[in-house]
């Protein structure tokens, strides 16, 4: 698996495994079902602590998006894409919400709220 670790980022590593991790799992480019590699391994093929990995594993488990089998090893959980979609969207709902009401109040028009947006998704 193609993980990037990147050390000039503010996010911490077992951070940035777990939003790539969610990244490939919402582009389907990892499937319900699919193995992911050890703990072990990720940490080796890393460099990393296999701590960093397990603390990875363990969020995207807390989260639905992986189910481990002991023994076995952890898969992409089989909880819908469009479910996990749907709460994303949620999430920048409220996000979008509150940039909206501190926009309303510095009197910073949708033009340029929409300017900013157009410049932050390039």
């Amino acid at each position: 698996m193609n993980i990037i670790i990147s050390n000039s980022s503010n996010a911490p590593i077992y951070e940035q495994i777990k939003e790539q991790i969610k990244s490939k799992i919402l582009s389907n480019e990892l499937k319900p079902g699919d193995l992911l590699p050890s703990i072990r391994n990720l940490a080796k093929d890393l460099r990393i602590s296999v701590i960093t990995t397990k603390n990875a594993y363990e969020e995207l488990e807390r989260e639905g998006y992986v189910e481990t089998i002991p023994g076995k090893g952890t898969y992409i959980a089989s909880k819908n894409v469009e479910i996990i979609k749907e709460e994303q969207m949620q999430k920048i709902e409220g996000l979008i919400d509150t940039a909206v009401s501190i926009a309303k109040i510095s009197k910073i028009t949708k033009e340029e709220i929409k300017d900013i947006l157009d410049i932050l998704y390039e």
